[in-house]
């Protein structure tokens, strides 16, 4: 018999999650079955219900269910507390396990498939949304020497600081705030490259980058990694790692199995 697990979201036919986890269910072994749900916005408290009452073990959970998924769970990891948001759900008998791995997968792209460790870095994250807030925490604990944090609404920016701040050095501000900065590592965490567009990003403030990263996936580089390659950024990269990368800490968290993600990177980088 094989364990259901599923990724749930709205819309969700877009999804590579039942690709990535066929993928390592393959490569481990592991009675797995992964398919797509989607869940009417809504209808997802009893879509999961219905899931877990058919046996089903465990869920990934995309836009726009992770507030939703963090209130349902019956017992949060660290990272899901502090991130307010889950994007992982483990059904263990009456438990509901909530879990957030999209750090931990920026994370081990970064530092592990891109080989640039984070410590002692400038980082600036643009955006202070969901996408920002699950990053920033493992982002801290790397131990950048500071990660600001860039919003068109400096107040929501402002209130990411102040929760995060005790975690390490941490600063906001609208984007001309930091006009003039210089950083190590620029990641977009808006929401612009689903729509062809650019953040309001100070000028000048790719001279010194090592690492454009946006956390958007699409076959071409985004218009934001467009913009940093033009402006000097040394190298740039898009989210297909990290999405694959979260995706295997989803997978270690309902299996207790790491499985290889290289590969599974290729596969999906290459032409199809």
């Amino acid at each position: 018999m094989l364990d259901s697990y599923a990724v749930i979201g709205n819309p969700i036919a877009h999804s590579k999650s039942p690709l990535i986890h066929t993928a390592f269910a393959q490569q481990t072994h592991q009675p797995v079955h992964y398919v797509a749900i989607l869940a009417a916005l809504d209808d997802f408290k009893s879509t999961v219900e219905s899931f877990r009452h058919q046996g089903g073990k465990g869920l990934n959970v995309t836009v726009p269910f992770k507030l939703e998924a963090f209130q349902l769970s019956t017992r949060l990891t660290e990272r899901a507390t502090i991130a307010q948001a889950v994007n992982t759900l483990k059904f263990d008998g009456n438990e509901i396990l909530g879990d957030n791995t999209d750090g931990a997968g920026l994370v081990r792209d970064i530092e592990l498939n891109l080989g640039i460790p984070i410590a002692t870095k400038r980082i600036l994250l643009l955006g202070a949304g969901g996408a920002a807030r699950g990053v920033i925490l493992p982002l801290l604990q790397q131990k950048p020497s500071l990660l600001a944090i860039a919003n068109r609404t400096p107040h929501k920016a402002e209130t990411l600081q102040q929760q995060f701040s005790a975690y390490g050095n941490i600063i906001a501000g609208d984007f001309i705030h930091f006009s003039g900065d210089q950083f190590d590592i620029i990641i977009n965490a808006t929401s612009a490259s689903l729509h062809d567009a650019l953040p309001e990003l100070p000028i000048g403030i790719f001279a010194q980058t090592i690492l454009a990263y946006d956390m958007m996936y699409s076959r071409e580089p985004t218009r934001f990694l467009k913009f940093a390659q033009l402006h000097g950024t040394r190298q740039i990269a898009d989210g297909v790692g990290m999405l694959v990368e979260q995706a295997a800490e989803s997978f270690f968290v309902w299996r207790n199995v790491r499985p290889q993600t290289k590969p599974v990177i290729a596969m999906l980088k290459s032409p199809m």
